[in-house]
């Protein structure tokens, strides 16, 4: 019971640095070329810039 305690805190942990590491990094969170990213017209995509089929090869 004790090894599962510490393996939750653990856990919680990484996700608490991680959300501050977001929260200050002053960049927002982006999806991918599949991502809401596609459904708004006009918009292109950071990662293949604008090539869905380069989203394919990674």
């Amino acid at each position: 019971m004790l090894e599962m305690l510490l393996i939750f805190f653990v856990l919680m942990s990484i996700i608490g640095i991680m959300s501050v590491g977001v929260l200050f990094g002053k960049k927002p969170i982006t999806g991918s070329c599949g991502g809401l990213a596609g459904l708004e017209p006009g918009r292109e995509c950071e990662l293949c810039g604008g090539n869905p089929s380069k989203c394919a090869e990674q």
